[in-house]
């Protein structure tokens, strides 16, 4: 029965951990500019099925790090890509990702 309550213990540790990080917000006072590496220039679509995913930001380390657009096949046939966005956040912006709607 301990070990049982051990384990049920962690694993309620373990996701809090996992569920506060996943929600984790990075509040910045001046909006991230895109690496200037990196071509603004969207390839051909491998397939008429592929949907762009636009840019995004994630937040690491307590700062945003960008990443590039990609083709992607949507998770259902009436999914629509909705792209991230700035928001503006207790003085300063927070990136709002994108999602399939």
């Amino acid at each position: 029965m301990k070990n049982l309550k051990k384990i049920l213990f962690l694993f309620v540790v373990v996701s809090a951990f996992t569920i506060a990080k996943s929600h984790a917000q990075v509040v910045v006072t001046v909006r991230p500019e895109r690496p200037r590496e990196y071509a603004v220039a969207r390839p051909v679509a491998p397939s008429p099925h592929h949907v762009w995913v636009a840019e995004e930001w994630t937040p690491e380390g307590g700062r945003y790090v960008y990443r590039a657009g990609y083709w992607a096949v949507p998770p259902h046939g009436h999914a629509a890509w909705i792209a991230g966005h700035w928001r503006e956040h207790r003085g300063g912006y927070v990136w709002v990702p994108g999602h399939w709607d």
